[in-house]
């Protein structure tokens, strides 16, 4: 028997409708933890899913993470405004000792910039120190938006870890709100005019409905105290 042909991961954007996601991609939920000074993700399990299936975008699904039908007639406006200007010509560079540190300040306020020894800015001045230098990489990686991004200063290549696919619904509890959907793996993302976006290792998507930089999020979830809740 020949061997099955893996589907293409795809995300689609329905004009004020939700995220269509089609192909082989891993659905599960992490929470923002504090360690310390710093933060990590924790893992709270798959969620079970048919392929292809629907995210909600509007914030108003009383089936979280998955889209009910409630953004029709809501009056939710998901029109697109983030900029399509690639990544690397919209960050601004931070050179430091040891490694440079894009920035294209994309917050989703997820914290993971910050660690045991300061944030992340903080270290790249130091990373002459190798151990600092480290946390600087894992810092960026870290970040769900792909707003930081650390950079070799010898070859200009970016510092990415090889992520596989999947889309990871933030919880966090310790602001007490739901956070965004972290794409990662390079997934291909669809504006509803058919026009690609950027392909990022790492992005993160708005579900509270409300980010002023749809389809990306940008912490205003934090703001206006965004919690998905279950019937």
């Amino acid at each position: 028997m020949a061997e099955e042909t893996p589907r293409t991961a795809c995300i689609k954007i329905v004009a004020n409708g939700p995220f269509i996601v089609e192909g082989d991609v891993k659905l599960s939920k992490k929470i923002i933890t504090p360690r310390g000074r710093r933060y990590e993700y924790v893992d709270a399990g798959e969620i079970e899913h048919s392929t292809p299936f629907s995210l909600c975008r509007c914030g108003r699904t009383k089936t979280p993470p998955f889209c009910d039908g409630s953004h029709v007639g809501s009056g939710f406006d998901g029109r697109e405004v983030a900029s399509k200007v690639p990544y690397e010509r919209r960050a601004g560079m931070m050179e430091g000792p040891g490694i440079n540190l894009l920035d294209d300040e994309r917050c989703a306020f997820a914290r993971f910039c910050h660690r045991e020894q300061g944030n992340i800015w903080e270290l790249v001045a130091a990373s002459d120190d190798e151990t600092l230098r480290q946390e600087v990489i894992e810092a960026a990686c870290d970040c769900p938006t792909g707003r930081l991004t650390a950079v070799d200063k010898e070859t200009g290549a970016l510092i990415e870890r090889d992520e596989q696919p999947a889309i990871e619904v933030l919880e966090d509890p310790q602001r007490q709100v739901s956070g965004p959907l972290a794409v990662k793996g390079g997934i291909p993302l669809i504006g509803a005019d058919g026009a690609p976006y950027e392909v990022r290792n790492r992005m993160a998507l708005c579900r509270c409905g409300r980010s002023r930089e749809k389809p990306f999020c940008d912490a205003t979830h934090v703001d206006v105290q965004y919690r998905a809740t279950r019937d």
